[in-house]
């Protein structure tokens, strides 16, 4: 009769590599939770600098009017008596 031994830790050694080629935790899964670790880490950056823009940018807002004044100059063409305004575009590419 042969001995049960090698027959029962090869399928432990079956079961393991099962589990850790295709398992919860395997390779595969851990390469995927990498790589969307790194893209939120990317994501969280970008959010990071525009608070940081937004920031500035409310700041400015309290502090002064200047700031009003530029965003209404760019964005609606606003203009001060006795003044022209004249919008030049940039040539297309």
């Amino acid at each position: 009769m042969r001995r049960p031994v090698p027959l029962i830790l090869l399928s432990l050694l079956l079961v393991l590599q099962l589990q850790l080629w295709f398992g919860r935790g395997s390779v595969p899964d851990v390469w995927r939770l990498r790589q969307q670790y790194q893209d939120q880490l990317q994501t969280n950056a970008r959010s990071q600098s525009d608070i940081e823009r937004l920031r500035a940018e409310l700041r400015d807002l309290r502090d002064g009017l200047e700031m009003v004044e530029e965003r209404a100059r760019a964005e609606i063409g606003m203009v001060k008596p006795n003044e022209i305004f004249v919008q030049l575009a940039k040539p297309a590419k």
